[in-house]
Order: C-alpha cells, then structure tokens, then sequence
C-alpha cells in the first residue's frame, strides 16, 4: 500500500532547517515500511523528513534501480542479481509485503521514480552502490530531471565513485561514506580525522558521512577534520533521541535515522 499524501515544505534551497540539521530518512521511512519503495519514501515526507536516502545499483540494460542489496533475495524472497537482471525482469517481484500484507504490490523503483516523488525543497540522496561505471548513467540523467527544484546529495563508500561523481557532476556535492573498525591490538580506531580529510580533500568530496559512532566522534574528532579541511559530515543511522541531540550539538549537516518522526523531535531541543 502506497502513503499518498500532499504536504507544503518550506523551501530551504542551498540551507539546511533553522535548527541546523536536515533529517534525512534512511531508505525512507524504513522502520514502517518497507525500505526503498515509493512506500517509504512517501512516508517519510509525511513524517516531516527534510530528506530521503536510497541505494542505487546499474541494472544490465543500464537502467538505475533502487534498492540496497545486491540481490533481491531479502526483499522479495526470490534471488536475482540486480546488475545481472533487467528492469523488466526485476519488476516482476514485489517489494512490499515482507514487511506486512498491507505494503503488498510494491515494485521496485528507478531514480527517476524516486526523484519525481520528492517535493520542491526536499533533499535527494543517493548512495551509489554499482561503484564507479554507475556515474556517466547518473549524470545523463540528472542532465534530463529537473534539479533545480530539489536539493541533491551523492553519497558512497567507494573513494574511487566520490572522485568520479565530483569530476563528471560537479554541480551536485558528494560524501564519502565510512564506518569505524577497532585496532583489537592497541584499542585505536580507524579511519583517524586526518585520514578520513586526506580521502575527503583528495576525492573531491564536500565532507564525509560517518556511522554514529559516539566512542570516536567528539569535540576532538570534528576539530581535527575541520582543521585537516573537512568541514561538513553527517552521520547514520541514528535511531535514538539522545544520539541525534548529541550529533546535532556537534554541528552534524544531517542525521541519517529509519525513524524520521521521532528524530525530527531534536529540533525543538535547545542545547
């Protein structure tokens, strides 16, 4: 079952909320509904979402398709290899009822799709997951949307696509994605704030996207990347009030969460 509903947003174009923070709904609103459909996606505006995430593989007839693993097994409970099927062949399983009979009927979304759902002002982000040769697909069809009604975020774990993406979408900021792995030997984590720069100013990249780490990310650690030249980041996936206020109070862009209407809540916090 699809969340339709027409709602007015304040149009912050090139800004973020007045609280300093956009929220941005993982997968769409993912803890509801099931992630990644139009769905989800649609009820995360509703939930007052400032943004939406969604993964994005290139299908074999180089078609853009959103969803965050490789197969569909997980989803729809037959296995297809997205990059290895068509669209076609991907749109013949449904996407919705695992999570409940009654998001029975969801097909699987194109960037295109995706973007026509999101409302003037809101801001898109997309997280390459076919790597590099999904970018050129990418810019030819941003080229032919609209863009200028939205606000865009290209995010990805891969160096190598965050450097393609600044090199052939220039016009649209990036956000190296990583996550925190622990020295078992001498208890440090990694990557260090200047490695995390390094890979940021090298790539192109505006800033970073971080897991929300709270052992790692502090006063210290946002310091040391704004002084290496990394001055924008944000974090995922945040699911607790008390881990998006601590963010927030960091100066974090944008908080990443499955559960939009609850950490939408932070800002009427005060520090």
């Amino acid at each position: 079952m699809r969340v339709w509903i027409s709602l007015i947003l304040l149009l912050f174009v090139c800004v973020v909320p007045s609280s300093g923070q956009v929220i941005v709904a993982h997968r769409g609103a993912s803890f509801d509904a099931p992630e990644n459909t139009l769905a989800a996606f649609d009820l995360a505006w509703a939930k007052g979402s400032d943004g939406v995430e969604g993964d994005f593989y290139l299908t074999r007839d180089e078609q853009i398709v959103c969803i965050h693993d490789r197969g569909t097994k997980r989803t729809t409970g037959f296995e297809k290899s997205v990059e290895d099927s068509t669209l076609a062949e991907l749109r013949q399983l449904e996407y919705g009822s695992w999570k409940g009979e009654k998001w029975k009927g969801e097909k699987i979304p194109t960037l295109k799709d995706v973007f026509k759902s999101v409302p003037k002002g809101g801001l898109f982000v997309i997280e390459l997951k076919s790597k590099a040769k999904i970018v050129p697909f990418l810019a030819s069809q941003l080229k032919r949307l609209e863009t200028g009604k939205i606000r865009l975020l290209i995010i990805s774990f891969d160096k190598t696509t965050v450097a393609a993406c600044h090199a052939q979408i220039p016009e649209v900021r990036t956000h190296w994605l990583t996550s925190f792995k622990k020295d078992k030997e001498n208890g440090a984590y990694h990557p260090s704030a200047e490695e995390i720069a390094k890979v940021v100013n090298e790539s192109g990249a505006a800033g970073v996207g971080m897991n929300g780490n709270r052992q790692v990310i502090d006063e210290t650690f946002i310091k040391q990347l704004n002084e290496g030249g990394c001055s924008e980041f944000h974090v995922w996936t945040v699911d607790q009030l008390k881990d998006a206020e601590y963010f927030k109070n960091l100066g974090a862009f944008g908080i990443t969460t499955n559960k939009p209407a609850l950490i939408g809540k932070i800002r009427s916090k005060v520090k």
